[in-house]
């Protein structure tokens, strides 16, 4: 197996010129084609452009194109990873259970409930050393978003889209996530293993109590992370623009408000050895949470990463040159086929 990166990558937005060139392209031809018909007859303008071949002349701009896109493919570097070796490393196994249902667009923590909590698992992210670290996102059903691994980068990336919309069943059902969880942990591996749990509490089906104790004996150490207020506040309805329009109303018109359960999430912490925080606008929970996971016992697992990277740009830019090398030695002329062949002909076959 071979993985592809990219040494340069902002390289590759320069792309996105060349559907802009082409249509610049087709603008002036049609421009030109216009005054031409303008002024000149269609007799006249056969006669002006003699032996001119338009599928030549495509031809050339299509070579053309071509090549700039190898070019800026050769610009941005590919690299081939070309060797996989094995490390071995010391860590906890983490995973992160956030809780995306529409409760936790409410503002009473800013900018709001999911901003927060994504904020806090980014810096999270960039602090660990050797822990490996997936999340799983919930509110109707649960799903994992990313399995665990060490690389950081990427579960940045993947916590970058998560928004309310990547779950579209409604609700928030903490037990699905809590058995999401023991479902993606490596239990043949004696890594310690760690649950964060961000939600505001508002548990809608299932005895989710059961579900803690059935971690806690796999040996699943797991904290949780209340986001909201305990008096509640509405959730925000807001149109494509990201303006709020509305807040989420019952069908009888009334303003739903969202609260946070704290007592169900302290009782799950307690269930899992761990501890509860409620989050706050002022400070970051999961830092509190870092500090204990620093603590815990470290176990040694293997992880296989690609240790060398081999430079792909010289094929690139080899074909550009080619296809640029061709287009200048292609002419914008016709082939007159049948002049050609009797010429050949009488060089050949006539003494």
């Amino acid at each position: 197996m071979e993985i592809i990166r990219y040494s340069r990558e902002w390289f590759l937005y320069f792309l996105f010129l060349i559907p802009i060139l082409i249509l610049i392209y087709w603008y002036y031809e049609k421009k030109k084609k216009r005054n031409i018909e303008k002024y000149f007859s269609a007799e006249n303008y056969k006669s002006l452009i003699g032996n001119f071949s338009f599928g030549k002349k495509l031809t050339k701009i299509i070579l053309q194109t071509l090549a700039i896109l190898f070019l800026i493919i050769a610009i941005s570097n590919p690299q081939i990873g070309t060797k996989l070796k094995e490390v071995k490393q010391m860590g906890v196994d983490i995973f992160i259970a956030l809780d995306v249902s529409k409760s936790m667009l409410a503002e009473d923590i800013m900018p709001n409930r999911l901003s927060k909590a994504k904020l806090e698992i980014a810096q999270l992210v960039n602090r660990l050393k050797g822990d490996r670290i997936g999340m799983i996102v919930f509110a109707g059903e649960s799903f994992v978003q990313f399995p665990l691994t060490n690389d950081y980068t990427a579960a940045n990336m993947f916590l970058d889209v998560i928004d309310v919309d990547v779950v579209p069943i409604p609700g928030t059902i903490i037990g699905k996530a809590i058995e999401q969880a023991i479902n993606s942990f490596q239990f043949q591996e004696s890594t310690q293993k760690v649950l964060i749990l961000i939600t505001d509490g508002e548990n809608n089906e299932g005895n989710v109590f059961d579900v803690a104790e059935e971690a806690q004996k796999k040996g699943v150490r797991i904290y949780t992370i209340g986001m909201g207020t305990l008096s509640g506040t509405p959730i925000p309805v807001k149109n494509q623009q990201g303006d709020r329009i509305d807040f989420k109303r019952d069908k009888d018109g009334n303003m739903i408000l969202t609260k946070l359960d704290e007592s169900s999430l302290i009782r799950i912490a307690e269930i899992g050895k761990g501890k509860y925080l409620r989050a706050t606008n002022s400070q970051n929970e999961i830092d509190e949470i870092y500090k204990e996971l620093d603590a815990l016992q470290k176990t040694e697992f293997k992880s296989k990463q690609f240790s060398e990277f081999e430079d792909q740009f010289q094929y690139f830019i080899f074909v550009a040159l080619f296809l640029l090398l061709v287009e200048v030695m292609l002419s914008e002329n016709k082939i007159n086929w049948k002049n050609r062949i009797v010429k050949l002909k009488e060089t050949y076959f006539t003494k």
